[in-house]
């Protein structure tokens, strides 16, 4: 799935959540349509994802933005937003404090660990 020049990615459905890899820049340019993308496989279904950004290069104040709405999004639809982050991705949101509401982790093991079971 290609979401802009500069982020790109990939989704993969389980049995209840979604996993998305993303790769390059997730900023102003690209927050915009990441932001629909996702909202809208979101409400489709399953509600529980994990957005894989392991491999992504930068994240401004508008993908932070972006990503807190997601969340909400998901917590609305009854399901949940895990992030898999990389020191970049990790310095970035401690500075606005929001590692916690952001459900950082460490791996997409982690992370489908932590998806409540059906």
């Amino acid at each position: 799935m290609t979401l802009t020049a500069s982020l790109r990615g990939t989704r993969e459905v389980r049995d209840n959540y979604q996993i998305f890899r993303l790769i390059g820049l997730l900023d102003a340019f690209s927050e915009a349509a990441f932001r629909k993308v996702l909202s809208k496989f979101i409400e489709e279904g399953p509600n529980h994802a994990i957005l894989d950004l392991s491999k992504i290069d930068f994240v401004d104040s508008s993908g932070l933005g972006a990503l807190v709405q997601l969340v909400k999004k998901a917590q609305t639809e009854g399901g949940s937003l895990q992030i898999v982050s990389n020191p970049r991705v990790t310095q970035t949101v401690k500075l606005v404090r929001l590692e916690n509401f952001l459900s950082l982790q460490p791996s997409v093991d982690a992370a489908v660990e932590n998806i409540p079971k059906a």
